[in-house]
């Protein structure tokens, strides 16, 4: 567990934004079924530019409207929870919970970081394949 500790400690954050979207992809690959992965996939890609376009909280408040993407909301809320607010999300609709209980401070930090995190995402869920019937539109 202490090299954990220090192999952590020293991995740049950036790369610690890569292993948890590398494993969330994984265990989709491993125990999803296709058309799970193909949503995931889509909305993965999506994510950033819905980001940087309607906000963090507009983004998460349509994809919970639609219905889809339960594991991106909570790989979302898991990542960007323990990061920024030391906790534990406690489903996929964590983050968006967050956002509206917490202050403007919060909500800078917390796009900043869904938008490093989820370009990863897009990039993995791309060489994974769970974009490969994509029509590529936004």
């Amino acid at each position: 567990m202490a090299s954990d500790t220090k192999q952590t400690r020293l991995q740049t954050l950036d790369q610690r934004r890569a292993a948890h979207a590398w494993s969330v992809v994984q265990r989709l690959k491993e125990s999803a079924s296709e058309a799970v992965q193909k949503e995931f996939g889509r909305e993965a890609k999506r994510l950033p530019a819905r980001i940087l376009c309607s906000g963090l909280g507009q983004t998460l408040a349509f994809l919970k409207a639609k219905g889809t993407a339960k594991d991106l909301r909570q790989a979302l809320s898991e990542w960007v929870l323990a990061r920024r607010a030391g906790q534990e999300a406690t489903g996929p609709d964590a983050l968006l919970e967050a956002i509206i209980e917490r202050d403007a401070d919060f909500l800078r930090l917390a796009t900043a970081e869904a938008i490093a995190y989820s370009q990863w995402l897009a990039r993995f869920v791309e060489a994974e394949g769970f974009t490969q019937s994509d029509t590529g539109s936004a």
